[in-house]
């Protein structure tokens, strides 16, 4: 490692640990019943903003000094009309005796700017949550479920741009010798995504597919039209190998086969989950869920792609990044605590707090 990239790397992580250090002020640990955070005035969304650019400027330049070229940023001109959006589930659980429960459940804090409500986890019957960061920067939260039934809810608002996912045409792939460090581990077999079983396969369909962009949507195309939508078809189990083969799954299916080609044509890719709205679809529209998509590395940064939709979508609020599904699970009980009542909501609403009914606008 160069001194300057060492310089960088290291003004990267003083950048880094000075904005968790300020966001933990709003979301400490946590007491359901008892919200021991700061309240967000606007100051301090100003200052978290500021931070936050801070920190990914300062990792910007840290992962520039160690390639040929420059990263490819966000331009100016993409910031259009933002709308407000209120996002939140409802999840009922039941025990047959205490027991230690895991969730990942908190927006990401990248969007911490843009949050006007904070997502608080609060509980009923109270028991005590307290938070931690995972391997991959995640919000997680830990309670111990008493036995009996259990119930999670959570509300937030934040801002987002209103404009469709990005996409950039032109964004080329790197040789894997020019792919900076921490991006190598989502090249790996991982859980769900069994890479070295889909070699070939990848290589066969897509070796002839322009490099970049254009090669990763090929992918995304393919598996959009490869397999069928469908929540009978879903099962805990279920790998890229199996989805490949039984041509049917859920959104975190479609996503695994994406991520698992991408990477056996050396593409970093990554795991997320997060909400997305129905803003700017057609009717019928979806029923409120958790989504799964996932990120690739191209041309110095990462890039939102969806094969379950296929389309770029309107008010992607992101939860978690993971290698796989395995990473990100919403909830992880040890022992057994049945999913009684489930919903998720994402609506996009007005100044006094009102749902605005999709297809209106």
């Amino acid at each position: 490692m160069t001194s300057e990239r060492r310089e960088r790397r290291v003004a990267y992580e003083v950048a880094k640990t000075m904005h968790r250090a300020f966001y933990d002020l709003y979301f400490p640990v946590l007491v359901s019943g008892s919200k021991r955070a700061l309240p967000m005035t606007e100051e301090a969304t100003v200052e978290l903003a500021r931070l936050a650019a801070e920190m990914e400027a300062a990792r910007l330049a840290w992962q520039a000094s160690g390639r040929p070229e420059p990263i490819v940023a966000a331009s100016p001109e993409h910031a259009g009309p933002s709308i407000t959006l209120r996002v939140g589930y409802d999840f009922r659980y039941q025990c047959d005796q205490p027991t230690p429960m895991l969730f990942v459940l908190n927006i990401h804090s990248e969007r911490a700017p843009d949050l006007i409500q904070p997502d608080h986890i609060v509980t009923e019957p109270p028991v005590r949550v307290t938070t931690y960061r995972d391997l991959f920067g995640n919000w997680c939260s830990r309670l111990l479920a008493p036995a009996g039934e259990i119930r999670l809810t959570s509300t937030a608002t934040l801002r987002d741009s209103g404009l469709p996912d990005e996409a950039h045409p032109e964004a080329r792939q790197h040789a894997v010798e020019e792919l900076p460090d921490d991006t190598l581990q989502f090249l790996l077999p991982s859980r769900y995504c069994e890479t070295e079983l889909l070699s070939d396969i990848a290589w066969n369909r897509f070796g002839g597919t322009p490099e970049g962009w254009p090669r990763v949507q090929a992918i995304c195309d393919f598996v959009h039209e490869h397999v069928t939508f469908g929540y009978e078809h879903a099962r805990v189990t279920k790998t890229a190998w199996d989805v490949y083969n039984e041509r049917t799954g859920v959104c975190r299916d479609f996503t695994h086969l994406g991520i698992a080609l991408c990477r056996a044509m050396n593409i970093p890719a990554r795991y997320c989950t997060g909400y997305i709205t129905d803003i700017g679809t057609a009717a019928p529209y979806t029923d409120g869920d958790f989504a799964g998509w996932f990120e690739a590395y191209l041309g110095g940064r990462w890039h939102t792609f969806d094969p379950r939709n296929n389309v770029p979508r309107i008010g992607r609020v992101l939860v978690a990044r993971g290698r796989d599904a395995a990473d990100v699970p919403l909830s992880h009980s040890f022992g057994a605590a049945n999913l009684v009542g489930f919903k998720v909501f994402a609506d996009e609403i007005d100044a006094e707090g009102n749902i605005i009914p999709l297809g209106t606008k």
